[in-house]
């Protein structure tokens, strides 16, 4: 803990008196940006882990005692309580941890989990299992949020394969959306289209955040390579189809020898 005390006086001294005129001129408005930024380059960095998962999670952890720093000079709280809160937080979320109530398998800790937080003082006032869903979360990600409150009240199919049966009617109103050729209509189809397989995905155990990330990385991955090996410009499309399909036969190769190795 002594590296951790060493960070929070560094930032008194950056936003004291003869401190650093850029940190003194900081707000909370004014880190939102940078914040979310060195969020994602930690979930970047998580795949890569080591020194580069170290690094990113000293930025994020600047932010905390920064943004903890700025509240304590408006007097509203400091990093002590900030470390306070959430210890307490965890104590009175795992009772089967802290107390004496059973929970063997990690669907009864969830229950128990939203149970508590539902009587909690932040969360008393609160007419909706989904208030409180930050309006701010990327729409993927505030869609998988939605269905697992829904899901939690009982809202919910049992049957994966009946959830699939929604993604194929809501792919065939997309058709009929196209056909009406109305771009609003069409724009509200596609919406219950990627929600609905948000949905499917839930119930298979795939994070479609994930997934979508992990696409975008193996396109711009293959896109690459046929950008290098051709000039894009003068190139048909037939020519660069061959060396995308050739980069999917490398990659399945090297994976494949991967596999084998391990």
């Amino acid at each position: 803990m002594k590296e951790f005390y060493r960070l929070v006086e560094i930032m008194d001294i950056l936003r004291g008196e003869n401190g650093c005129p850029w940190d003194k001129k900081q707000t909370l408005e004014t880190l939102k940006s940078s914040f979310l930024e060195e969020v994602y380059e930690t979930i970047e960095a998580m795949d890569i882990g080591g020194e580069e998962l170290k690094g990113e999670l000293g930025d994020v952890l600047l932010h905390v005692v920064f943004q903890a720093k700025i509240c304590k000079e408006k007097g509203e709280f400091d990093i002590e309580d900030v470390a306070r809160g959430i210890c307490e937080k965890l104590i009175r979320r795992h009772p089967h941890i802290f107390s004496d109530v059973v929970a063997k398998t990690s669907e009864e800790v969830a229950e128990n989990w939203e149970k508590i937080k539902r009587e909690e003082k932040l969360h008393k006032d609160r007419k909706s299992v989904l208030d409180g869903i930050p309006k701010i979360l990327p729409p993927l990600l505030k869609a998988e949020k939605i269905q697992k409150k829904a899901s939690s009240c009982g809202f919910d199919w049992d049957n994966p394969n009946d959830v699939f049966k929604k993604v194929e009617e809501e792919m065939e109103e997309v058709r009929e959306a196209v056909k009406e050729n109305d771009k609003n209509h069409l724009e509200e189809e596609i919406g219950d289209l990627l929600f609905a397989i948000t949905n499917y995905a839930r119930h298979m155990n795939i994070d479609t955040s994930e997934a979508l990330r992990k696409c975008n990385e193996k396109f711009e991955r293959r896109f690459r390579y046929v950008e290098e090996r051709c000039d894009m410009k003068n190139s048909t499309l037939d020519e660069m189809d061959n060396l995308w399909n050739e980069a999917k036969k490398i990659e399945k190769i090297t994976q494949k020898n991967k596999v084998n190795k391990n």
